[in-house]
């Protein structure tokens, strides 16, 4: 047995070599630290590097170190007052000041056991800190998140990136602030599947425990995960106080679901479920919605399901659903607590099949087949719905081949068999070729088209009389305009300046269509895309006669270094050569020679300031038709201020504000008022005030909008955001980023602990 005693020396285990000279009879060094190397383990060919003050030992044996001692392996480390390695087994004993680094991890305690090998022992009376693993080559980390660090009486080590805290204490909070933490019997923190779970858990917030739970599981660093979620509360004045507990289910890498119970005070209990997948051929989600018995409406049932699915087929071919139902009229403006939905009337049932692909070399091609219904729901009986036509079948053929007879070429065919419980019933064939010859140089452009439009209508028998049809007509449009450059300066800052005059010329000779029914056409609100367009009236139902011309001319100011657009103005106005003959069922003729004369106006004003505006002016009756103006104001991220005021003759009045902006000490409010003046009312409003203190995050919010003619719904959120564990109470996130344009996230390190923020395909 060779016994080894050194004073202040490294020792390294590199290989097996015999000790010095000496050492059989426990030979002592007072000289410099001198390298020393000893037989490693069969088992482990890593070195392991050992710096003490004072060093003894027997050779394969055990070996123990005391004062200052530093015990390093590849990704480990162990700092000590005394420790002892026992070779065979490569475990580690320390006592005194002890700290244990395992990669980024760091421990610190009064005691330690460890296992070199397996990874596994423990440590009394511990603090630690965990840090989040780097992301992987290439990946992009989207969130920075925070440290976590704690307490615990003592930790396990489990294996490699195991931990097992008893009696813990844990939070996202930097060093010194103690604003929040969770307060957990056992804590089991796997950082090989981001997962951490609390049993007999709590929250303490501001020294005050807020939230307990028996089980809590939670996401390191927002991966998904299964396990329950925080429960949300909140209230409404439709439903009273609620309550949702939802549970994640991470069924495989491609596969999720969700089920969140509802409690609704002044209803009952209402299920949402949720599942979501993707494969390599199909992805999509299905959610379905459950209130088995409604205390406000009598016990009534309610019920929902939304249904997406889309399907890439053999030979080119794809396909996708979406079914969407509800069990009542008033299922969206009693249930939900957002406007988006509240505002729903009509829902889609439908499938569709398409394909697409090259044709001849220059030319292409893409087929649809859409089936297609309608759920019609009637929540306002002040302003009653219209359904539309169901479409059963519709099918769609366009295509285009480049350089025919030097022209381009195109055309669109349509069949569609028109279904209404109602009005009029029938199908309609669309066929519409064209060529085109686009010349053009470096600064101009002139593309003439001449085509025919052909249609046939084959009318189901009714009591109006209509009958089958058929439709011809030419059509002709020549477009042409010129892009004029020079260099100019705003500001003492270089800009390239564009002038770009415009003329699109329209002849189409009169056809009478009074006869043919209208299954999906409607007069097109006049803008910047349809003053540029051959047809005044949507759908195929009805082609307007035209002898008309557009005039429109836009300059835009590029920024000379990035080519990036700062601001663009534009005017445009059309002109009749011809009193109009065609026209839709209770819409006058035009008496006008000219349209309404379009302006437009958007970018950057001035410095942190965007600003868009737009202008619809009658010059024959002398009075604006349309107005609307807006204007962002936004230096910081988190600091943005957004005025709108919007205007259409004898309908809208309406002025929109809305801000996030800091208050002091880590405070925020946050607003929208959108009222209208013409009313006299406020169709939707949110007030609320949001905390920032660094590693949490406090939002209380009041939200109220109109559902119908003469109701309202009004919601509130409170919300704790725990940085890195958890989100408690309702998130009113989404309702924010709807209503403050530029809203900003104060602390985007954290989305809802175990929860995908995002779809993951």
């Amino acid at each position: 047995m060779h016994k080894l005693e050194i004073r202040r020396i490294s020792i390294a285990v590199l290989c097996a070599l015999p000790l010095a000279a000496g050492a059989e009879q426990g030979l002592k060094l007072k000289s410099q630290p001198t390298l020393i190397l000893i037989p490693p383990s069969v088992k482990d060919e890593v070195p392991l590097f050992l710096e003490a003050d004072k060093v003894q030992g027997h050779n394969d044996k055990e070996t123990e170190a005391e004062g200052g001692v530093r015990l390093r392996k590849r990704g480990q480390a162990i700092f000590a007052d005394w420790l002892r390695h026992d070779k065979p087994d490569e475990e580690v004993t320390a006592r005194g000041n002890v700290r244990i680094e395992q990669g980024p991890d760091v421990m610190e305690g009064t005691r330690l056991r460890f296992n070199l090998e397996t990874e596994r022992g423990f440590i009394d009376d511990s603090r630690f800190t965990l840090h989040k693993s780097p992301a992987p080559t290439g990946q992009k980390q989207l969130f920075q998140d925070a440290d976590a660090r704690g307490t615990a009486e003592r930790i396990l080590f489990e294996g490699p990136q195991q931990y097992r805290a008893q009696r813990a204490e844990y939070t996202t909070c930097g060093p010194g602030n103690e604003d929040w933490y969770l307060r957990a019997g056992d804590l089991r923190i796997d950082k090989t599947r981001d997962v951490g779970t609390a049993r007999d858990a709590s929250i303490v917030f501001q020294g005050v425990p807020i939230f307990y739970s028996p089980y809590l599981s939670f996401s390191l660093h927002q991966e998904r995960k299964s396990g329950f979620l925080t429960p949300h509360y909140g209230s409404t004045s439709k439903g009273g106080a609620e309550l949702t507990v939802p549970y994640y289910w991470n069924i495989a890498p491609n596969r999720d679901a969700t089920i969140s119970p509802r409690v609704i005070s002044k209803r009952g209990v209402l299920v949402h479920t949720e599942f979501r997948y993707l494969e390599p051929t199909y992805l999509g989600d299905t959610r379905v919605e459950l209130l088995p018995e409604d205390d406000a409406r009598g016990g009534a049932q309610r019920h929902a399901y939304f249904v997406r699915h889309n399907q890439t087929l053999p030979y080119g071919w794809s396909g996708a659903l979406n079914l969407q139902g509800v069990s009542d009229d008033t299922y969206f403006t009693d249930l939900s607590t957002q406007i988006a939905l509240t505002s729903q009337v009509q829902l889609p049932r439908e499938g569709s099949l398409s394909r697409g692909g090259a044709w001849g070399g220059a030319g292409s091609y893409g087929f649809s087949a859409l089936v297609q219904r309608w759920q019609t729901l009637q929540p306002d009986p002040l302003a009653p719905v219209t359904p539309p036509y169901s479409r059963a079948p519709q099918l769609t053929l366009a295509a285009t081949h480049l350089d025919v007879l030097r022209s381009d070429f195109d055309f669109f065919g349509q069949f569609v068999e028109f279904d209404h419980p109602t009005l009029v019933n029938g199908r309609r064939a669309v066929a519409y070729p064209s060529l085109s010859v686009p010349l053009q140089t470096a600064y101009a452009n002139v593309t003439p088209k001449l085509g025919v439009n052909l249609t046939r209508y084959f009318i189901d028998p009714h009591p109006t009389g209509f009958a089958d049809q058929t439709r011809t007509l030419p059509t002709l449009t020549v477009d042409s305009g010129v892009v004029l450059e020079r260099p100019t300066a705003v500001g003492g800052a270089p800009f390239l300046q564009t002038l770009e005059p415009r003329v699109y010329y329209v002849y189409i000779p009169f056809r009478d269509q009074s006869r043919i029914p209208v299954f999906d056409s409607g007069q097109q609100d006049i803008n910047f895309a349809t003053i540029y367009s051959e047809n005044q009236f949507s759908g195929w139902d009805r082609i307007n006669d035209a002898n008309q011309v557009t005039l429109g001319v836009s300059s835009r100011f590029l920024n000379t270094d990035t080519g990036a657009e700062s601001l663009r103005a534009g005017v445009a106005q059309r002109y009749y050569f011809a009193t109009q003959r065609v026209t839709l069922p209770g819409v006058p003729v035009r008496t006008s020679s000219s349209s309404d004369l379009l302006a437009a106006l958007s970018g950057t004003v001035a410095r942190n300031w965007v600003a868009e505006a737009g202008w619809q002016y009658s010059t024959n009756f002398s009075q604006t038709q349309k107005f609307n103006v807006g204007t962002r104001y936004q230096p910081a991220p988190g600091k943005v201020l957004n005025l709108t005021y919007r205007e259409t003759l004898n309908s809208i009045r309406q002025t929109d504000v809305s801000t996030q902006w800091p208050l002091g000490r880590g405070w925020a409010g946050l607003g929208r008022w959108n009222y209208s003046l013409r009313e006299s009312r406020t169709l939707e409003g949110l007030i609320g005030a949001e905390y920032n203190g660094d590693c949490w995050t406090l939002r209380v919010v009041a939200h109220r909008f109109a559902t119908a003619t003469q109701q309202s719904s009004t919601t509130f959120f409170v919300q704790l955001e725990l940085n890195g564990v958890s989100r408690i109470g309702s998130n009113p996130l989404e309702t924010l980023r709807r209503n403050i344009g530029g809203y900003f996230r104060p602390d985007p390190r954290a989305p809802r602990a175990g929860e995908p923020q995002t779809p993951y395909y």
